[in-house]
């Protein structure tokens, strides 16, 4: 199962030039590419296994696919991570405001 994720993950990043993305770290949790390209903002990709594990059994997968390179493609030049799946931008900016909070405690 494991090789049907990283070939499922790598179909997904097969839309950026050779050479561009490779795998930096492997875990059970997500896989994860690193990017070095001039003239790209995007510097890494995440995909989580479970993500990527429904994804294999889904039966639009073909189509979902399509819909990931298409978006990995559109937001490589704009965004320095793309993460599948993608974490809504207000849960982001509460995480980020909860941890600034947390920090601001602790040194307090």
């Amino acid at each position: 199962m494991k090789t049907d994720e990283t070939r499922m993950a790598e179909e997904i990043v097969s839309v950026l030039p050779v050479g561009v993305a490779r795998v930096c770290t492997d875990d059970w949790d997500s896989i994860r590419f690193a990017v070095r390209a001039a003239g790209l903002k995007l510097r890494s990709i995440v995909l989580r296994r479970d993500s990527l594990r429904r994804l294999l059994l889904d039966p639009v997968r073909r189509i979902k696919v399509e819909y990931l390179q298409r978006d990995l493609l559109r937001t490589a030049g704009r965004r320095s991570e793309f993460a599948y799946p993608r974490v809504p931008a207000r849960c982001a900016r509460a995480a980020g405001q909860s941890l600034t909070a947390a920090l601001s405690h602790a040194g307090a």
